[in-house]
């Protein structure tokens, strides 16, 4: 009997996952149309977070969105949790990415730091990373970046992540 019970439990929660998976792929009208842009955005998210599943870089997005879009402490809720557990380093960057695009240099150079530290063979990492200090005015730290970017190839995302620093011009994500 109680096999049974565990077999039709486990059959019915199959069919609901399945059921929240199928839905999460499909984004209902009524989700946002009608609504304020606060709880379109809302909704939306919650769509996205179950669209995200385990998924870093989507989670990582989610809390982009939170961070820039005016509920910083949602947004750094989910960095903090990123970071508290297993990570990859590209998840650090990411996050980075976010504070610099926030104007929060202090917070994105110490990963932006560990990243080349942990990656040095990422020319383009390396190239990017160069750019953001170059436009947040350290020529001289982003010149050695550059250089070790280019020893390792001359990828062109690269070069051109570069050369767009020069002129004030962010690199390409």
């Amino acid at each position: 009997m109680k096999n049974r019970i565990a077999a039709a439990l486990a059959a019915s929660l199959f069919v609901a996952g399945i059921g929240i998976g199928y839905a999460a792929q499909k984004v209902a009208p009524q989700v946002f149309h009608g609504k304020s842009k606060e709880d379109a955005a809302r909704a939306l998210l919650d769509v996205a977070r179950v669209q995200a599943g385990d998924g870093s870089w989507e989670r990582i997005a989610i809390g982009r969105v939170l961070y820039l879009g005016g509920h910083k402490q949602e947004g750094q809720a989910v960095f903090d949790a990123m970071l508290a557990g297993k990570h990859e380093d590209s998840d650090e960057f990411r996050i980075a990415r976010v504070y610099r695009e926030a104007g929060e240099w202090a917070k994105a150079k110490p990963l932006f730091d560990r990243f080349v530290a942990n990656n040095p063979k990422d020319e383009k990492g390396l190239a990017e990373v160069g750019a953001f200090y170059l436009l947040n005015g350290d020529r001289d730290a982003a010149e050695k970046l550059f250089d070790r970017s280019f020893a390792i190839s001359a990828e062109i995302w690269a070069t051109v992540g570069a050369a767009g620093a020069y002129l004030g011009v962010v690199p390409e994500e």
